[in-house]
């Protein structure tokens, strides 16, 4: 079976098998295509959801891509749950050298919002506060 990038597993369903990604995949690649996942409401909440993520995995996974923008929306979600999620320094420091050397918008509609500089991403303030959660 072609390894596919890694982060794919084998799980029974149905009488059958389905290869499936892992957590630490989908979170990387929910943030490398927001829109495939429903916009950054639906990711960041979606996502919210996980109580555990391997971060070496995460870490590895969004580093193979060697996109630098997604390296930084990685860094930029540990980030804010860094205590949630028992981010490390080491983690970040690890995104954070493969992020963007001039700033970037969070995604391709270039929403304005604040400069996020450890991250050199402009977040909207919607998803850099994380509004939603104060209407629920």
């Amino acid at each position: 079976m072609p390894d596919l990038g890694g982060g794919v597993v084998t799980e029974a369903h149905a009488g059958g098998t389905v290869r499936v990604t892992t957590f630490e995949r989908t979170l990387v690649d929910v943030l490398d295509a927001p829109d495939l996942g429903g916009g950054w409401e639906e990711v960041w909440r979606s996502l919210e959801m996980v109580e555990y993520f391997d971060l070496a995995a995460v870490i590895s996974h969004a580093l193979k891509l060697g996109s630098a923008l997604t390296s930084a929306r990685v860094g930029f979600f540990l980030e804010q749950h860094r205590e949630a999620l028992f981010v490390e320094e080491h983690h970040l420091k690890a995104l954070r050298d493969h992020a963007p050397r001039q700033p970037r918008y969070l995604d391709r509609k270039r929403e304005a919002g604040r400069l996020v500089k450890t991250w050199n991403l402009v977040v909207p303030e919607r998803v850099l506060n994380r509004t939603w959660a104060q209407v629920a």
